[in-house]
Parts: C-alpha cells; sequence; structure tokens
C-alpha cells in the first residue's frame, strides 16, 4: 500500500484550520492508500520532515508558510518524493497577493487598483487615500492568512492597518475598495480536462470576509451563486483560465469580486480550507461529487495513483 504524508500545520495563523483541514481529508482518503499525518510547527519542523524518508508522495495542506508558499514543495523536490500540489513557482507566485494580481493585470484580468509597501517605507497617508480613494483595504501581501486585514475609512486609520499588517507579512498591500458581490470558484484537473466547481456566493456580517466571517460562521455562503447566469459562465471560464495559466495543480479555489457585472480577481489560494465549515466542501456536495470521490481523481491525475 502506497503511503502518502498529509503534511499540515505550518507556521502561520490559520494553524488550528490546517489541523482541521487535513482531518477532514484524512477521514475520506481512498482507502487503497495509507494516509500518514505529518503535523509541523516552528519547533519539530525539522525532526518531523526527517520522516519524510518513510513515504511514498505528499499531501501539503499548510495554509500560509511553509506550504502555500512552495517552500516544502522545494524541499520535497531535492528529495525527489512526488506531490500532489502546486509547484514552486506557482505556489510563491500565487501566494504573494500583490504579485500575483499584478502577474494576472498582464494577462488581461481585471483586479482593483492597488500599491505595495515594504517595511520601513515611508506611507504619506492622505496621499495612499487620494490616490486609492474610501474605504481601502490593507492586507499582508505575503502571508496567505485571513489575520492582519483592515478596512480603512478614514486617513486616521491607515498606520494603524499598516501595522497590523506587518505581524503578519513583510510586504503590504493596499488596495482601492470593489464594490460588488464577492464569488469564489474551486477548480481542478480531471484526467480530461480543467474542472470549475459550483460558484458559492460570500455575504459577510462583519466588515469584509475576515478570520471571523470565514470560521467563526460570520457569513452566510451560497451555492451556487446568485448571480447572472451568463457572468457566472464568465466567471467559470476565468477561473480556468487562471489555473492553467499558473500552472496549478489540485484543488485551488479564485475569489472575484463582481463588480457591475465584470469579474475582479481577488487572489487566488492554492491550499483552499477543507474543514467542515470550508466552501470546498460545499462546492463538492452541490455538485454531487463526494470528497472520497473527488481525492481518489486527484491523486490519481497529479501521482498516477
Amino acid at each position: 500500500m502506497k503511503r502518502i504524508g498529509l503534511i499540515c500545520g505550518g507556521f502561520s495563523s490559520e494553524y488550528n484550520i490546517s489541523i482541521k483541514s487535513a482531518q477532514t481529508i484524512q477521514q475520506h482518503f481512498p482507502e487503497h492508500l495509507s494516509c500518514i499525518l505529518i503535523e509541523i510547527d516552528r519547533s519539530n519542523w525539522q525532526s518531523k520532515l526527517q520522516s519524510l524518508s518513510e513515504i511514498d508522495a505528499a499531501l501539503i495542506y499548510t495554509h500560509g508558510d511553509p506550504g502555500e508558499n512552495g517552500k516544502i514543495q522545494a524541499y520535497l523536490d531535492m528529495l525527489q518524493i512526488p506531490y500532489i500540489n502546486s509547484g514552486v513557482l506557482a505556489s510563491a507566485l500565487s501566494f504573494d497577493k500583490w504579485y500575483c494580481n499584478q502577474f494576472l493585470k498582464g494577462f488581461g484580468f481585471a483586479v482593483a487598483q492597488s500599491q505595495l509597501f515594504r517595511h520601513g517605507q515611508a506611507i504619506d497617508a492622505q496621499k495612499l487615500c487620494d490616490q486609492l480613494g474610501l474605504p481601502l483595504f490593507v492586507k499582508p501581501s505575503d502571508s496567505g492568512s485571513s489575520f492582519g486585514i483592515s478596512k480603512v475609512k478614514n486617513v486616521a486609520q491607515v498606520h494603524s492597518a499598516f501595522a497590523a499588517a506587518f505581524k503578519e507579512g513583510r510586504t503590504v498591500v493596499a488596495e482601492a475598495f470593489l464594490d460588488g458581490t464577492e464569488v469564489t470558484c474551486g477548480v481542478y484537473r480531471t484526467q480530461n480536462e480543467i474542472v470549475a466547481l459550483p460558484l458559492t456566493e460570500i455575504v459577510s456580517e462583519t466588515e469584509f470576509f475576515d478570520y471571523a466571517a470565514k470560521y467563526d460562521g460570520k457569513s452566510k455562503e451560497i451555492t451556487p451563486a446568485r448571480i447572472d447566469a451568463k457572468v457566472a459562465e464568465q466567471l467559470q471560464q476565468q477561473a480556468k483560465k487562471i489555473y492553467e495559466l499558473l500552472g496549478l495543480r489540485s484543488i485551488a479555489r479564485i475569489d472575484f469580486m463582481v463588480v457591475a457585472k465584470q469579474p475582479h480577481v481577488i487572489e487566488v489560494n492554492t491550499t483552499p480550507g477543507f474543514s467542515p465549515a470550508s466552501i470546498v466542501p460545499q462546492m463538492l456536495s452541490c455538485a454531487q461529487v463526494s470528497i472520497k470521490d473527488f481525492w481518489k481523481e486527484i491523486i490519481q491525475v497529479e501521482l498516477g495513483m
């Protein structure tokens, strides 16, 4: 029986969510494979990753550093251990919100107007608000976490928003506010095609889709999304093109804001939440695809197992 190492935990503020995601995946793992849970954190990752020599392949499910950004993938590449996830370049690029959106903008995808800031860089709050308008969002660019995101409504809030964001990442992006409907699309490969799952509409009870909205039940997630059929088709086609363009593998979730029937890319998630409360399992349920069959197909496509 082939042994698949399910790597979870990690270094980000979403450690506990990663554990929940991994537990859900393990509970629905294909019976013909052995699933070995490998929980890593900052104190034990070296000893834990030494056990990788005992597995045949890996499924990385850390939300954030060091898996969603491609670091574990690079380590596995050097050890010549195959894995199910997107590769190093695709993971690193999609993980950084600003760089990924600028890359996609170059291929004609609509994104919010934004500015990138590095730690220690001077911030002219008034100038920033004049250029991007109010409200605006300030978020970590290289974190992958739902923490450290602020909706700035006035100039006085700018510096505290940046301070919160820099606690989570080394670079911070300020984005113009997009007034529309938030919709997300799960995408994965089968043997024959790239599949876009039914869309989910996100209606947050908080100011925006933050950690509380995602994981503490402070949002309504409506699948399928209540949007125009033509817009839904356009959004799914864009999601599949982004998946192909970035060279993604396994499951990815691409978030959009639909403004006046025009989809704008928010971000690309190569390790979307997979806990019982997460969006992708809801999409699979709507598509009448069991979680076990879903992972069985992905493992067959990506690993040939």
